[in-house]
């Protein structure tokens, strides 16, 4: 690739790009509705929000000074981030508490990106946070579960026009965003009748000394804030 190639492509990441109408805009949040609210079919789209929680714990672990041992993603939409460090303390307590919200915030900052007119920056972010992650994962299908997804964003990012890249790009916002409001939702659900002893609301309770009740309040007002905001980007409100 010479200068001039390379100036065009970096002009092309960084550039803006022209966001579909609005109705096209509700169109894809009511697609991104359907992919979640539908049990059998969240129970394979919950995939996806799944790496965006790992990813969130091995994020900020690594950034709260921890050392990430791997991720591990299951086919029943649970996983598991490992790191070492101080059992206790801020930065166990920081990398406890970033799963839930993970997919809520990534939804907010890519809302942030698409008011901007930042399509193509988001879908190629996307792409190297999903490369990134590859390299900790540990277990056969978490591998195939996020080189699955890399590989949309590539295929889109490349192959498909201006147009059908910022409605995936506004579907994938639409998703992070309506996503990262139900799990919260369903651990409370599961604690409710004694199920998940040891959620991440659980080891926050053991780590801090407030009720794990107080966790699972701080997930929903996260998840429901970056809702409202987020969609009120992406709509123009």
């Amino acid at each position: 690739m010479d200068s001039t190639e390379a100036t065009a492509l970096w002009d092309r990441v960084v550039g803006t790009q022209p966001a579909p109408s609005v109705w096209l805009v509700a169109a894809t949040g009511l697609v991104a509705l359907a992919a979640v609210a539908p049990r059998g079919i969240w129970l394979v789209t919950r995939n996806a929000v799944t790496i965006a929680h790992e990813g969130g714990h091995g994020l900020v672990a690594l950034l709260a000074g921890r050392r990430l041992e791997g991720i591990r993603l299951h086919s029943d939409t649970s996983g598991l981030t490992v790191s070492r460090g101080r059992p206790t303390g801020i930065g166990m307590i920081l990398t406890a508490a970033a799963g839930y919200p993970a997919a809520s915030l990534l939804g907010l900052g890519g809302a942030w990106l698409l008011s901007a007119g930042h399509i193509t920056a988001l879908l190629w972010l996307a792409t190297a946070l999903l490369a990134a992650m590859l390299l900790m994962i540990r277990n056969a299908y978490g591998v195939l579960t996020v080189v699955l997804s890399g590989s949309l964003f590539v295929l889109v990012s490349w192959l498909a026009g201006p147009a059908v890249q910022a409605l995936f790009a506004y579907g994938v916002v639409w998703f992070l965003l309506l996503g990262g409001v139900r799990p919260a939702f369903e651990l409370q659900a599961k604690r409710r009748y004694g199920g998940a002893p040891d959620s991440d609301a659980d080891q926050l309770a053991r780590l801090t000394n407030l009720p794990a009740v107080v966790w699972l309040v701080f997930f929903h007002v996260i998840s429901l804030c970056a809702l409202t905001g987020g969609g009120r980007w992406l709509l123009g409100l």
